[in-house]
């Protein structure tokens, strides 16, 4: 299969920047979902929209042959962007907990977006290469995990071909032009709660006449802070953020709630069920040593499975990518503690899934940072200054959406 040209780089730049400066948070793309469904349009894709809100599904049959399901996610961060580009965004909007917020593509979605684009109009034009079906999903709500469910429980599984194989791809901050996998455990399960905490509230300077939440709450974030140090094994890993904690509006007023919100990951499912369960218990228990008039009040925010990677598929993966890159830019690398809802396409239609990752970080400020002993100072997904550079990240992720579909819909490749 080709690469993409150069005329093509220069499309999918400027619609990379133009999705960059006009980012939408999750379940709320209706304006990237509508760039992508005319793009698919354009080049011969039958196209369904709103598919669990504004998801995208494309359909391109080309003969007999395996079904392959290619995925992007659209969605963006309710994150103030500082990177100083030219085409920064300057969105506002509305969260999910109906707070006013700026918004940015502070993960690199719009970059999985015009990644598909690329790949999507290459297969088209290229039919006599491939044979069998691609399947283009362009996915909402990652960063909340409701994208996935959300098609899926809109009849995804029924409404569509079953693929052989779902495969899926991140940028991350490695050097640029590097691709990294690993079989099995590819990414943490990731579980967000929002927790209620009661009090008494009262006047400031009448302490007494209170039972303050603050405290309450200052308390137990301290106190999940052993849940890793002291409940997990050495030999496992977790990790528990408290990424919100707000009580009150005045500095002479006791409230009487604290809220907090928190994130918890893990890659064992006998690990996840330890930390959950004492996470629970150290904020019930905060409560009663408080003597607040009730529990806590407890609800799911997101749950994220393990990212998985099916063995045999991720080495047809590998192999593809190995052929097409060369065996020292595909590397082997350690579990990650990000999440992802991916999983669940695979998962749905019971079939393999493999998801790697692609470098962003410009080579020459990675090397130098290696070389200084300051890699965890490079913007990392999710900070206000993470974006990743455009050259050779955007040929790369395109090159290598396209090797990987390869390995299933190459001719002579014949479906199982």
């Amino acid at each position: 299969m080709p690469g993409p040209s150069q005329d093509l780089l220069t499309e999918l730049e400027a619609a990379y920047k133009d999705i960059h400066a006009h980012p939408e948070l999750s379940m709320q793309e209706r304006r990237t979902a509508g760039i992508a469904a005319a793009w698919l349009r354009t080049h011969g894709y039958d196209v369904t929209e709103g598919v669990g809100g504004t998801g995208v599904v494309g359909l391109l049959r080309n003969g007999d042959g395996a079904t392959v399901l290619l995925r992007a996610d659209m969605d963006a961060l309710p994150i103030a962007e500082s990177t100083g580009l030219p085409f920064a965004s300057k969105a506002t909007g509305t969260d999910r907990f109906s707070q006013s917020t700026a918004i940015a593509h502070s993960c690199g979605h719009d970059m999985h977006v015009v990644w598909l684009m690329g790949a999507t109009r290459i297969l088209a034009e290229n039919r006599d290469r491939w044979h069998g079906t691609v399947m283009a999903v362009f996915q909402p709500g990652e960063e909340t995990a409701q994208g996935a469910r959300a098609m899926i429980e809109d009849g995804m599984v029924r409404r569509f071909p079953k693929p052989d194989v779902t495969l899926g791809q991140h940028v991350m901050p490695l050097s640029a032009g590097l691709i990294g996998w690993r079989i099995g455990t590819m990414l943490s399960a990731g579980d967000s709660w929002e927790v209620t905490l009661f009090g008494r509230g009262a006047h400031g300077s009448m302490p007494q006449k209170s039972i303050d939440p603050v405290v309450m709450a200052a308390s137990a974030v301290m106190r999940l802070q052993t849940v890793v140090s002291r409940e997990v094994a050495m030999t496992d890993s977790a990790v528990v953020t408290v990424g919100t904690l707000r009580a009150g509006m005045s500095e002479n007023v006791i409230p009487d709630r604290a809220l907090l919100r928190l994130n918890i990951r893990t890659f064992k499912d006998q690990v996840r069920s330890r930390v959950l369960a004492a996470t629970r218990r150290i904020l019930e228990a905060e409560a009663t040593a408080s003597g607040a008039p009730k529990p806590p009040e407890f609800s799911v925010l997101s749950e994220y499975p393990v990212t998985r990677n099916d063995e045999a598929a991720t080495r047809k993966v590998v192999a593809a990518l190995a052929r097409h890159f060369g065996t020292d830019q595909v590397l082997e690398i350690e579990p990650a503690t990000a999440s992802e809802d991916f999983g669940l396409f695979g998962a749905a239609w019971d079939v393999p899934a493999v998801f790697w990752v692609v470098g962003g970080t410009d080579p020459e400020k990675f090397k130098a940072a290696e070389q200084a002993g300051k890699l965890d100072e490079i913007p990392v997904n999710h900070a206000p200054d993470f974006a990743p550079v455009i050259h050779p990240t955007l040929r790369t992720g395109v090159e290598a959406m396209l090797a990987a579909a390869g390995a299933w819909l190459a001719a002579g490749e014949e479906k199982p």
